[in-house]
């Protein structure tokens, strides 16, 4: 353990930011425990179902501000995009290599699971498992991955978006908004605020690495204001009070992004602009940071396997209980109507993680790339940034 903690610690550039690796990493973990947490597969006459505690407990909502932290991700995502693009340009590289390395690194570990659920998924079907069960587990793997059509998306864009001001596209969700609930505009005109609302805090993070830190004073009004129109929203406007989507319900603040959805998460990135301060203090510690930048290093595999671990618990259980000759297992095959379901619930989340390491210890490597493309990505890092050609001078006589 002290040897990995050395190395990593060695292995760590002097100038590097922990912080925006912490937060990266505090992102990752609340989208998978809230999936975790929000999600229950329930066995209903030879099939599973998908069901949320949120729908029949609405006391657990505030589990979903705790847990939905897409717009950290976003935030930390257009911080780092903008300036690995003006790193790239100051190098003299194509746009082309830049986004092709930094896509590529994005969906490189997609290919196996996509594969290995295509075969699971015929495997299934040939052996008499019901198409709903199919086609609810492949929706819940499957799923997730608009969250990275969407980030790839917008690295894209990085060149065109960088120096757009958050404002422009929260005037877009706005308007958005009010003319599809207010004056009863076409449902399909929210996926406009697909792109838009999270270009609210890509583009926060682009205008951080671009003019540098705000202080804690426009960080606190981020999270205030931000905080206080996602509950005035809520309180008065008819939003739904969960920022994740719940089955049934006739509106979702995620699915597309609402103006609530948006504001939370305005709110979310002037907290995390806060936390900032705190942990730099905190990742001075070796033992911390090695933590943080292990998860960074498999962030990519925890996200595409989470759903897939949480699965095969369940399927687990389920075949487990059969042939014990045991009903359906609190917390993991019943509906999560009651407290003793949460409780169960928090039960099985070690199960859950442990089979997660499991996926992550045989596709990481897919997530690593090989030893020839990691060996160029450290070249690049590692070039020299050229510096500016200064101007020729221009002398003025006077007379």
């Amino acid at each position: 353990m002290r040897d990995l903690v050395r190395r990593t610690t060695a292995a760590t550039p002097p100038d590097r930011d922990r912080a925006l690796d912490a937060l990266r990493a505090l992102a990752i973990l609340g989208v998978v425990l809230g999936h975790w947490l929000v999600t229950a597969l329930v066995a209903d006459s030879g099939t599973l179902r998908v069901e949320s505690p949120l729908g029949h407990l609405p006391a657990f909502t505030p589990v979903s501000w705790v847990f939905q932290t897409l717009a950290v991700f976003f935030l930390v995502g257009g911080y780092v995009a903008a300036r690995g693009h003006a790193a790239a340009r100051a190098r003299g590289e194509r746009y082309g290599r830049w986004v092709a390395a930094r896509l590529g690194r994005l969906f490189r570990p997609v290919g196996p699971l996509l594969l290995l659920w295509c075969v699971a998924a015929v495997g299934m079907l040939g052996c008499g498992v019901p198409w709903r069960t199919v086609h609810t587990l492949g929706k819940l793997v499957l799923s997730p991955l608009w969250f990275l059509l969407v980030l790839a998306a917008l690295t894209a864009a990085t060149p065109l978006v960088a120096r757009l001001h958050p404002l422009w596209p929260f005037a877009v969700v706005v308007h958005v908004d009010l003319i599809r609930f207010g004056l009863g505009g076409p449902e399909a005109l929210g996926w406009l605020n697909l792109p838009a609302g999270w270009l609210v805090p890509y583009c926060l993070g682009a205008l951080l690495a671009r003019r540098g830190p705000v202080g804690p004073a426009a960080a606190r009004a981020l999270l205030l204001c931000g905080g206080a129109a996602a509950g005035l929203l809520v309180a008065f406007a008819g939003y739904p009070g969960s920022m994740v989507g719940v089955p049934g319900a006739p509106v979702s603040n995620l699915n597309p992004p609402t103006l609530a959805a948006v504001a939370f998460g305005v709110a979310q990135c002037g907290g995390a602009l806060l936390l900032l301060g705190p942990l730099r203090r905190a990742l001075r510690r070796p033992v911390a940071w090695t933590a943080v930048a292990l998860l960074n290093l498999c962030a990519m595999t925890v996200f595409l396997w989470h759903q897939t671990a949480m699965i095969a618990v369940t399927g687990g259980g389920l075949l487990a209980a059969d042939l014990l000759g045991h009903g359906p297992l609190t917390g993991l095959h019943t509906v999560p109507d009651a407290s003793a379901w949460v409780l169960a619930r928090l039960g099985w989340l070690p199960l859950f993680a442990v089979a997660l390491l499991v996926c992550g210890a045989v596709f990481h490597v897919y997530e690593r790339g090989t030893g020839r493309a990691r060996a160029r990505a450290r070249a690049r890092e590692a070039a020299p940034v050229p510096k500016p050609r200064p101007e020729p001078r221009t002398e003025t006589r006077h007379a």
